[in-house]
């Protein structure tokens, strides 16, 4: 009985390890499994009845928090640039302007994935709009499957780490650390992965030009006032929304979370133009339908403004629901978390943690390494969300007294440490046999993908991850240099 009772926070872990397998709700295994271990607890006098009261002021603690506020409205923008037609418009003209470039269809998913990651970050939204958009269209002119696939699961996944990523809102709530300076320390490293996954393209296409055919000629505008309209319409605004979002919180000008605003309103200012402003003025839409010709040198006849308006509601209407449930399923977790983390604590689980690492007598490097390790195997069978929430509270306060010597400042280990997280934690989206980008794109992919294809085409892509793991492991600066610069 007293070795039950001075390991209760293994056996939480245990429990914890053993539900979310069952298919229960992640937010109700969490609280849950909390409550039921502050009872057991309590019958091995570990916890104390009253305690439970502080339970309470903790979740009200998670609605208080003017940090998460930016969470809602970082949904409301990527879900309002996906219903609006934004990201759409914009994957036609970059492959357009990439006509030349090997592999330039693909380079163009990338790159719309990552504008979209600088504009929201929810990882599922992303990859299911990128499969719906790109992958028929990538299939129709040839493209092998496995490049298709690992191009946009990859994509899609960027938003986790290049802000404003909801992730690190989470990470940096937890950490009790600025998110402004999580923000700027995860912009290298983020596009780091985006010319990484740019690279490989490129070589790859060069290397198998079949695998990757170019775009055909009569596809696009013809002239180069055509291409300039296009470009009016489909690429700058959502560049200069990412100016407003980044922009903004790098220069100084507004916190992240009035930066969430600011992106809100920018994407709702957006649709509305591509809605019903310029439907109303008959300036086309871009569409391209199989390889027949669109023609984006003529002026289609404008239609009525008031039907632009009922159809522009609808869509509004739609996306607050849809962000409503999005935000009420991260809080709910959020709460889930914060029992299961409360109680942990109480019974004993950082003293505990603590005493294992110096039972294994790793030194800094090793403990680092361990921590990595586990975070990428954790990545294997559950969601970033879940591993973030239950590692981080745990860890923390371990990696905080490391000491790396003159490779990183004993005071920057922590914004490090996030960032060597993040990037890991990209890696959960893909691998298999849990990895929720593939299970998105496979539940809106063509019949023809197989599943044995999705799971081919993202290893190349895994191990880009690694490599840019690694290279921030090694070169600590990457994620180190730019907050320095800011801050001074």
């Amino acid at each position: 009985m007293e070795f039950i009772a001075d390991n209760l926070p293994l056996f939480m872990f245990a429990a914890l390890a053993i539900l979310l397998f069952s298919g229960y709700p992640v937010a109700f295994v969490l609280g849950g499994i909390g409550l039921f271990f502050g009872f057991i607890g309590i019958y091995f006098d570990e916890f104390v009845f009253v305690q439970f009261r502080a339970m309470s002021s903790r979740v009200f603690g998670i609605e208080e928090n003017l940090i998460l506020t930016a969470i809602p409205m970082f949904i409301f923008m990527g879900t309002m640039l996906e219903r609006s037609g934004v990201a759409r418009d914009l994957l036609n003209c970059l492959q357009v302007l990439l006509r030349r470039v090997p592999g330039g269809l693909a380079l163009s998913v990338t790159i719309m994935g990552t504008i979209l990651a600088a504009t929201t970050g929810i990882i599922g939204a992303s990859v299911v709009m990128m499969s719906l958009l790109a992958l028929p269209i990538m299939m129709e002119r040839n493209y092998s499957a496995p490049l298709a696939t690992g191009t946009i699961a990859a994509s899609g996944t960027l938003g986790i780490l290049i802000p404003p990523s909801i992730m690190l809102v989470i990470m940096a709530d937890l950490l009790e650390r600025s998110v402004g300076n999580l923000f700027v320390a995860a912009v290298f490293p983020g596009l780091i992965l985006s010319g990484l996954y740019m690279v490989y393209i490129v070589v790859y296409s060069g290397i198998k030009p079949e695998a990757a055919p170019p775009l055909a000629a009569n596809i696009g505008p013809q002239t180069r006032a055509g291409v300039g309209m296009m470009v009016l319409r489909s690429f700058l605004p959502p560049v200069f929304l990412i100016f407003l979002v980044l922009g903004s919180i790098l220069a100084g000008w507004a916190t992240p979370t009035e930066a969430a605003g600011v992106g809100a309103f920018g994407a709702f200012f957006l649709a509305l133009i591509n809605l019903v402003l310029l439907p109303a003025l008959g300036v086309p839409e871009i569409h391209f339908e199989g390889e027949a010709k669109v023609d984006f040198d003529d002026h289609a006849v404008g239609g009525g403004i008031w039907s632009e308006l009922k159809h522009f509601w609808s869509i509004v209407s739609d996306v607050v629901q849809r962000t409503a449930l999005t935000n009420a399923m991260l809080f709910g977790i959020f709460i889930g978390a914060t029992l299961f983390a409360y109680v942990f604590r109480a019974l004993g689980g950082d003293d505990l943690v603590i005493e294992l690492v110096d039972a294994l007598g790793l030194e800094s490097w090793g403990l680092l390494f361990l921590i990595l390790g586990i975070v990428f195997f954790l990545g294997f069978f559950f969601d970033w969300i879940e591993i973030t929430l239950i590692v981080l509270p745990v860890f923390a306060p371990v990696i905080e007294l490391l000491d790396f010597g003159t490779h990183v400042d004993k005071f920057e280990v922590i914004y490090w440490f996030a960032i060597l997280m993040a990037v890991n934690l990209q890696t959960s989206f893909l691998t298999p046999p849990f990895g929720f980008a593939l299970f998105y794109m496979k539940a809106v992919a063509p019949p023809s993908i197989k599943i044995e294809q999705i799971y081919l085409g993202i290893i190349p892509f895994v191990l880009l991850q690694l490599v840019g793991l690694t290279a921030v492991i090694m070169f600590p600066e990457i994620a180190l240099w730019l907050p320095r610069v800011m801050l001074n």
